[in-house]
């Protein structure tokens, strides 16, 4: 039995990291829950990204690799809608 769940983009919208909420980003379909991290301090990334968005696109202009998300916890997957 799996503990993940498949995320709509409105759930993973929700999970912004605003107001207690938990901050999750998804990148090639898997989301990480990026919460307790400082580089995602309030659901916001330098400044330019938000938590509770598919970061796929923009994480290839990222000055880091996509692994760099492998440190921080698979919660779900996003849906394909």
């Amino acid at each position: 039995m799996s503990l993940m769940k498949t995320l709509t983009k409105k759930e993973l919208a929700e999970c912004n990291g605003k107001n207690g909420k938990p901050a999750y980003v998804a990148v090639n379909g898997k989301v990480y829950d990026v919460t307790k991290s400082e580089q995602w301090e309030d659901g916001e990334h330098q400044f330019m990204h938000n938590a509770g968005n598919d970061q796929s696109d923009a994480i290839g202009d990222a000055p880091h690799d996509p692994d760099v998300l492998e440190k921080y916890p698979v919660v779900g997957t996003l849906a394909k809608e």
